[in-house]
């Protein structure tokens, strides 16, 4: 799974997941089998109903616009997720950081036409490859992303990190904090990090230096990583 960082107003790093292709492809499918599945269930019920309210109009409103306006609608609505997104755990987000707005779903739901239909998704799979940010044509345009927010079960879930041999602690006022403290810190640090929450850093960031009576002299996030390291050098002597 590639990374990339994205730079903030704030002077803030954050690394974000990109999808996988095979992760993408798999959303694909399961929204594709979606819209097969409620064009079907919609036609038997339109075909039982026995009406002709409207002939071909009325069948392409109840059949071919939900389905035409899928992933706009959904991506819209639900934060950058669609049925088969939300199951694979991957989302669309600005390259920013920043929430996407109607604008940049709309650009890359119309270059779907492009990136998907005209080519059966040879454009997009193609693009994304070389890109290495995880964008399609669609994405490049509307400046966004797809991401992976999928949990890497490890150390990173747990209060521990690793204490460099020759490591130099900076603030040995981390013992004021408790493990309990600590763990709830690294949480909060790597979810917002993840989500590219960098006010969420900024605020912890801010209280940190208040609970030790420090000054920071660090960007924010070098900063609580630095005490989460300090923390760990002086609990694990």
């Amino acid at each position: 799974m590639d990374n990339f960082q994205i730079e903030t107003a704030q002077n803030i790093s954050i690394e974000q997941n990109v999808a996988g292709i095979g992760e993408r492809i798999l959303a694909f499918l399961i929204d594709l089998v979606i819209m097969v599945i409620y064009m079907i269930f919609a036609g038997l019920i339109m075909a039982g109903l026995d009406t002709d309210l409207g002939g071909e109009m009325m069948y392409y409103l109840v059949l071919g616009l939900p389905t035409f306006l899928y992933y706009l609608l959904w991506e819209t609505f639900w934060d950058g997720r669609t049925p088969g997104k939300a199951l694979m755990q991957i989302r669309v987000v600005k390259s920013d950081g920043l929430r996407p707005t109607f604008s940049n779903y709309l650009i890359r739901w119309l270059l779907r036409i492009i990136d998907i239909s005209l080519s059966s998704g040879g454009v997009a799979v193609v693009t994304i490859l070389l890109n290495g940010k995880g964008q399609r044509l669609g994405d490049i345009a509307a400046g966004t992303t797809v991401i992976s927010e999928r949990r890497i079960v490890g150390i990173d879930n747990t209060l521990q990190v690793d204490v460099p041999e020759n490591y130099q602690p900076k603030y040995p006022q981390v013992t004021v904090l408790s493990d309990q403290d600590m763990q709830e810190i690294k949480n909060l640090y790597q979810n917002a990090r993840r989500e590219g929450q960098h006010h969420i850093i900024l605020s912890l960031s801010k209280k940190l230096a208040e609970l030790m009576d420090v000054n920071m002299e660090e960007r924010p996030l070098d900063f609580v990583q630095q005490v989460i390291t300090d923390y760990n050098y002086y609990t694990q002597k």
